[in-house]
């Protein structure tokens, strides 16, 4: 177990791996729901207006975005979201189709030979995530 500083709070705290401290992800898990609620009713809104009607951080926002908890409803993310790789455009997670292929199929080439088969990765679930309007 590691002591690291919380991404949100900058507090320390014990860690097996998450970068976000537990009163933070427990924030988080609630403005998620406040959010997810404002988008239900108000479709077509921005980022911008989403964070000043809930009170809910930009930041925190992005986050979930990233998270792929939310999805930015347009075709090329309006510019918010880029692949981490590629620096196209995307409207959730941190990567495009094209280069999560890409890293699957190198993960798969480094697979031994006497591993078994390997299964195809399930398709992400949103149930329970958000569009954000453009």
């Amino acid at each position: 177990m590691n002591i690291i500083q919380c991404q949100f709070c900058k507090k320390p705290f014990a860690t097996l791996g998450g970068r976000i401290c537990p009163d933070c992800n427990e924030k988080i898990d609630r403005d998620f729901i406040t959010v997810r609620d404002y988008i239900y009713e108000h479709k077509h809104s921005n980022i911008d207006k989403i964070a000043e009607e809930t009170e809910v951080k930009k930041s925190v926002i992005i986050h979930l975005l990233k998270e792929g908890r939310l999805i930015i409803d347009s075709d090329d993310g309006d510019g918010l979201l880029i692949c981490e790789m590629c620096k196209k455009p995307i409207n959730t997670g941190r990567m495009c189709k094209e280069c999560m292929g890409k890293v699957a199929n190198t993960m798969n080439k480094n697979v031994s030979a006497s591993a078994k088969p390997q299964q195809k990765a399930p398709e992400q679930n949103f149930k329970g995530s958000a569009k954000i309007g453009s």
